[in-house]
């Protein structure tokens, strides 16, 4: 996969954080060697976050995030620095910047305590060090730097590095299971929901994830699947179907071949497998008036089509026998606190990074709300979640 090609949610996500006018924006220019934020001596010239993906030695592919500032005020403020702790949930490695002339403010220490919270790997960059006649040694988790002369820069680069050496392990879709020469068989139908000339991202990353391992992708439409399985020489090792044919697939496919869902691969591959099976139990658990958000990580056209808003309700609706009331969010919306809700139905998660992922399910937990996602909750409607979550038992 090349650089342009890798997805934002595969990237580590660099995040820098700070008060105004600490040398935020100063600091992303230097840090990347790119003017990629706008600076200037007025106070909050940032507003929104700002996004750049790029490849930064040695790291490689990341994304680099500019914060407005996390002191700013008024009306707009609040919604600028609600932006900002936005940005924390989907944050690798937090770089927090303050003046070093003007040393840790109370916010300094509030904001460094959310991420604490968080358990977010962090460094403290005390900027304008330029300014300063007697610098001071630095402590643990702490670097002195001037993005106006350049000093500490490439240090405060490796010191990021190694953070993500400590964060990133290699994760693999489903190649640690089906093995080089196996042959994985994906269901893919094609209706008005799928984009029309390409693969959805998921289908896409499973693809290559099986080539990188040396194993055989054979993909088909659920309506040749039949005759797919009978032209194969050797029976495949596994079948990955989309969750809305799931039914229709599970009758079709033997009981002796391992069957799952690209939901239930990517929910294994961010590591929330379990949780979200549990959490497919509180189906069952559903009353008449309960609330029900249904939660989709994609800011643009819906990549699920349909299945989100029409055909999961409807299949939630005909399993419970319940009256539910159904809401529905999608991109960065996801509230924080899930309380009024008896369940939360969320997408694959394919566009969003490990990280907020995880971030997600902890405001769900923390509000005492099961969560679980399109594909697990399919398969489970369906009776079928144990064969679909077979082939991952220890």
């Amino acid at each position: 996969m090349g650089l342009m090609d890798t997805v934002s949610a595969e990237r580590t996500h660099i995040c820098f954080f700070g008060m105004r006018n600490a040398g935020k924006s100063s600091l992303v220019n230097a840090f990347t060697g790119q003017n990629i934020a706008l600076v200037s001596e007025v106070l909050g010239t940032t507003t929104d976050p700002v996004y750049k993906s790029m490849e930064l030695l040695p790291i490689g592919p990341v994304m680099i995030v500019d914060t407005a500032g996390y002191d700013d005020t008024g009306e707009l403020g609040k919604m600028r620095v609600e932006k900002t702790m936005r940005v924390l949930d989907k944050t690798d490695i937090a770089v927090v910047v303050i003046d070093a002339e003007k040393g840790i403010k109370g916010q300094d220490t509030e904001l460094l305590e959310i991420i604490k919270s968080k358990k977010i790997p962090y460094i403290l960059v005390h900027n304008k060090a330029d300014l300063i006649e007697n610098v001071p040694k630095a402590e643990e988790n702490e670097i002195y730097v001037s993005a106006v002369t350049g000093d500490g820069i490439n240090e405060l680069k490796e010191r990021v590095a190694h953070l993500s050496g400590v964060k990133k392990e290699e994760r693999k879709i489903v190649s640690d299971i089906i093995k080089e020469g196996e042959t994985a068989v994906l269901v893919v139908p094609i209706d008005k929901a799928a984009p029309k000339g390409r693969l959805i991202l998921p289908q896409q990353q499973t693809i290559r994830d099986l080539l990188d391992g040396g194993a055989t992708a054979v993909v088909c439409r659920d309506t040749e699947l039949s005759q797919t399985l009978k032209n194969l020489a050797k029976k495949p090792q596994m079948v990955i179907t989309d969750s809305q044919v799931f039914k229709k697939v599970a009758e079709i496919v033997p009981d002796d071949i391992p069957l799952t869902s690209f939901s239930v691969l990517f929910a294994r591959y961010k590591g929330e497998l379990w949780e979200l099976v549990n959490g497919a139990k509180a189906i069952d658990m559903l009353k008449d008036g309960d609330k029900v958000l249904v939660s989709e990580g994609c800011t643009h056209h819906r990549q699920c089509g349909d299945i989100g808003t029409q055909k999961l309700p409807q299949m939630i609706k005909n399993h419970t026998k319940k009256q539910l009331d159904f809401f529905f969010t999608s991109g960065t919306e996801f509230p924080q606190n899930t309380q009024e809700y008896a369940l939360v139905i969320h997408c694959g998660g394919c566009m969003l990074t490990e990280t907020e992922m995880k971030s997600r399910m902890e405001y769900a937990k923390k509000s005492g709300t099961p969560m679980t996602n399109y594909g697990t909750a399919i398969a489970y409607v369906n009776g079928i979640l144990q064969r679909a979550t077979e082939p991952f038992t220890k």
